[in-house]
């Protein structure tokens, strides 16, 4: 006669096992404190996304368009005509109660004190202002082996083609930046960097020191990029980074 062991968890579906109703599903910090570790939490884990996942078959054909999807007429549709019809208002009052001002019309006999580019450019125009970083080679008699114009069109190129190469870098499946701790503060680092070299672009406008701007502009980006680095990597524990991370290796999402 076999051994009747009652200890053993059920995992076909047929019994309660050893995942707990929903009202009784324990929290973050009673699962922590269970002995048997992360291979106990994985197990309910999967038990009950498999449990989910039956349910839903079982009452539907289509899975994805019961948990996916909202119609796009009314819900869809109201939503945005909603939030653009508040935008639109806004720019229509702002562009009643404060006009733009028309300056005289433009000299092309001489040339004004400061030429800056549209706002969005700004970044673009401080890396054309790199000329302290463009060496001066001994062996070239103190010469540089660039002109700084060219020097700061260099730097666009390899600036441009670092972003455009992020991509190809980072192939993981993360989509939150806890998930992924290093790449999300290399995000921070540039966009901190675009204001930073953007600033650098007007600094005959700011009140500071030119070359403490020049300073600051190299400086804050890598240190807010390790303090966002940090802080990710700390959240980690309370997003059960570990636990998410097997769950998805192993029943990667549709």
């Amino acid at each position: 006669m076999p051994e009747d062991n009652d200890s053993e968890p059920i995992a076909d579906g047929s019994g309660t096992g050893i995942v707990a109703p929903d009202d009784e599903t324990p929290t973050w910090s009673e699962r922590k404190e269970r002995t048997q570790g992360l291979s106990r939490l994985t197990y309910e884990y999967f038990e009950r996304a498999r449990r989910e996942d039956q349910d839903l078959r079982m009452e539907s054909d289509y899975v994805e368009r019961d948990v996916l999807g909202f119609p796009a007429w009314p819900h869809e549709m109201i939503r945005n005509f909603a939030l653009t019809s508040f935008f639109v208002g806004l720019i229509l009052f702002l562009s009643a109660t404060l006009p733009p001002h028309i300056g005289p019309p433009a000299d092309p006999s001489s040339t004004p004190a400061i030429i800056l580019p549209d706002w969005y450019l700004y970044w673009s125009f401080g890396l054309l202002k790199l000329g302290p970083l463009n060496p001066e080679l001994s062996i070239l008699g103190g010469e540089k082996l660039m002109a700084d114009r060219t020097y700061g069109v260099v730097a666009n190129i390899v600036v441009v083609g670092f972003i455009a190469m992020v991509p190809f870098l980072n192939k993981g499946s993360a989509r939150r930046p806890v998930e992924q701790p290093f790449w999300a503060g290399i995000g921070v680092m540039g966009v901190a960097f675009a204001f930073t070299i953007a600033a650098l672009s007007v600094k005959n406008l700011l009140p500071m020191d030119s070359h403490l701007l020049f300073d600051l502009t190299f400086l804050i980006p890598p240190v807010l990029g390790l303090i966002s680095y940090t802080v990710f990597r700390a959240m980690q524990e309370g997003y059960m980074y570990s636990l998410n991370r097997r769950y998805y290796r192993l029943r990667p999402p549709k």
